[in-house]
């Protein structure tokens, strides 16, 4: 998956599941609240989340790239 600066959250998190990685980038702890989880995740977009956590955009979307990159061997 491509991710840029338009992709929704719900994007991110429906091709690699709700991984720990993931959602700490977006702030959002394991022990969060499912449903406030799924309905911010169907609107957010990948650059109002970085303008959300103060991170310069290019940055946000390095860790999200590494966060979600499958290693080889792994799956």
């Amino acid at each position: 998956m491509n991710i840029t600066k338009d992709t929704r959250v719900a994007d991110i998190l429906n091709e690699y599941g709700d991984i720990a990685d993931v959602m700490e980038i977006f702030g959002v702890k394991s022990v969060g609240r499912y449903s406030i989880r799924a309905l911010l995740g169907k609107v957010l977009k990948v650059k109002v989340a970085a303008r959300i956590h103060r991170v310069p955009l290019d940055e946000f979307l390095s860790m999200l790239e590494k966060a979600t990159r499958i290693e080889p061997g792994t799956n």
